[in-house]
């Protein structure tokens, strides 16, 4: 086992937060995503061949992280449920009556449940594009699979949603949450 110096340690785990979110995004569950991010930290910082363009660690990061995630997977373990967070804690920041406060908590939620019936797929998809930021290229890296495949999914997982979430637009409206892409 070959260990990364310390500055690239430290590097490495800045990372950490990003992998949680994200993590969390993907399983639903704290303990989980810790697990899975505390994984993904150790194979990173194990590795034995450095990176060669410092550039992509947080990509690399995350290519790192969704193996954990097949293979927790793999071994069958359950609670999956997407994650918004970004959205409560906006909501908590922001100047808003206890009325906005509790109709955007609720619409949250019902987003949140939304996401959380899409197909894993477009689950991973949509978090990395439309939560992370991740052009379709990284998210296809990231994830192994064509970029075709990233668009036609993040288009079904958007249609998807579109149509679940019909009853709650007004309330997103009212609430002040921000519209992604």
């Amino acid at each position: 086992m070959v260990w990364f110096c310390r500055s690239t340690q430290q590097e490495v785990l800045r990372h950490r937060t990003r992998l949680f979110r994200l993590a969390y995004a993907w399983c639903g569950d704290r303990d989980m995503a810790e697990d899975l991010v505390q994984e993904a930290l150790a194979r990173a910082l194990a590795t034995s061949s450095p990176l060669r363009e410092p550039r992509a660690l947080e990509g690399w990061l995350m290519v790192i992280l969704n193996n954990c995630w097949r293979d927790c997977l793999r071994k069958k373990m359950a609670g999956i449920l997407e994650d918004i967070d970004d959205w409560a804690e906006r909501l908590e920041s922001e100047e808003l009556s206890p009325e906005q406060n509790l109709a955007g908590r609720q619409t949250a939620q019902t987003v949140r449940k939304a996401i959380a019936r899409l197909p894993l797929g477009q689950r991973q998809v949509l978090t990395l594009v439309d939560m992370e930021d991740r052009s379709y290229a990284e998210v296809a890296e990231i994830l192994g699979v064509p970029a075709g495949t990233v668009m036609s999914r993040l288009a079904r997982a958007r249609a998807a949603l579109k149509e679940m979430l019909t009853d709650v637009r007004p309330a997103v409206q009212a609430a002040g949450l921000r519209r992604v892409k």
